[in-house]
């Protein structure tokens, strides 16, 4: 198991075994995502979001800005 000691300032050193295996590197971004109540997960955070185009795949119908505000009308009315 990797350790880190947690400094006076708050901050902690990522070792170098965890930086390679998470490929980050210097002003990259990681979140800290609660799983559970006293447990974190340490996530890299450094994907561009281009790198996200086409991971659903196409939709299967499309919706006009239009219709998707009146669809957030409706919901909103309903929710009072």
């Amino acid at each position: 198991m990797t350790t880190a000691t947690i400094t006076s300032k708050g901050q902690i050193t990522i070792p170098a075994d965890v930086r390679h295996a998470l490929a980050v590197d210097a002003g990259d971004r990681v979140e800290f995502v609660q799983i559970e109540p006293g447990q974190f997960l340490f996530v890299a955070a450094n994907r561009s979001v281009t790198e996200l185009k086409g991971m659903f795949g196409k939709p299967v119908k499309t919706v006009s800005i239009a219709d998707m505000n009146a669809a957030i009308a409706s919901r909103g009315k309903s929710a009072r």
